[in-house]
């Protein structure tokens, strides 16, 4: 009995670590070649993105960011932060400060089917809390765009 309990006990361990270990997620390998936005700067230092930031988006995704509409299952945007360095009176990038995934994820029912996600710049998970640190202005800003904020028009 001691034993059927222990291999049960076992089974059940085994398919909530992989249950676990299917809810990480990490950046995809060779976002950097995907089409990148011209920089943005926000000096809204109470922001999330204070500093300059580039987006990256995958072909997925530039399809349906260019004409609007609904955003096909795993489509992918990944915004790098850097610093805020001053050269020449000119804002340039200073060190890089965070990376942020947003992947269309239909499984996140509490983020309207996308996936947040928040990296250290090294790429290690940050700790971001998905639902109040990013959802909240996705919600509040485009929901009539499929909770992208930024536009194509901005991209480039």
């Amino acid at each position: 009995m001691k034993l059927t309990a222990f291999f049960a006990l076992a089974a059940m361990l085994a398919v909530t670590g992989a249950a676990s270990a299917a809810e990480k997620i990490s950046l995809p390998k060779g976002y950097e070649s995907w089409e990148k936005s011209k920089p943005r700067i926000d000096t809204d230092k109470r922001s999330i993105f204070y500093g300059i930031h580039y987006l990256y988006v995958d072909k997925k995704a530039m399809k349906t960011y260019k004409t609007g509409g609904t955003y096909h299952e795993g489509s992918r945007f990944v915004a790098v932060n850097y610093s805020i360095k001053e050269v020449d009176g000119k804002k340039v990038p200073g060190k890089k400060n965070m990376i942020v995934l947003m992947r269309k994820d239909k499984s996140q029912k509490e983020t309207a089917g996308w996936r947040f996600a928040g990296f250290t710049p090294d790429g290690k998970p940050s700790g971001l809390d998905p639902k109040r640190d990013c959802f909240g202005c996705h919600e509040k800003d485009a929901k009539e765009r499929d909770y992208v904020i930024s536009k194509y028009e901005d991209f480039k």
